[in-house]
């Protein structure tokens, strides 16, 4: 998942380079295209891929978390 990932990020990121440093006529597709693969692929799959053995009551303010932060100071 990891590769399929980074494969993906460095072709958004080489097609924002790629249209950014070329003067032709779909350098704009190129850069807006790289943006869009970035945000509404990369990003996600990105986000998937760190959260999907986690639980989320670990990261949730609730009254035991609170309770267990306070005795984790004392």
């Amino acid at each position: 998942m990891k590769y399929f990932i980074g494969f993906f990020f460095i072709i958004s990121v080489g097609s924002i380079v790629w249209g950014y440093l070329s003067h032709e006529i779909f350098s704009e597709k190129l850069i807006g295209g790289g943006v869009v693969l970035l945000f509404f692929v990369v990003f996600p799959l990105f986000s998937y891929h760190r959260w999907k053995d986690k639980k989320v009551e670990d990261y949730m303010i609730t009254k035991d978390n609170i309770d267990k932060m306070r005795n984790q100071n004392k």
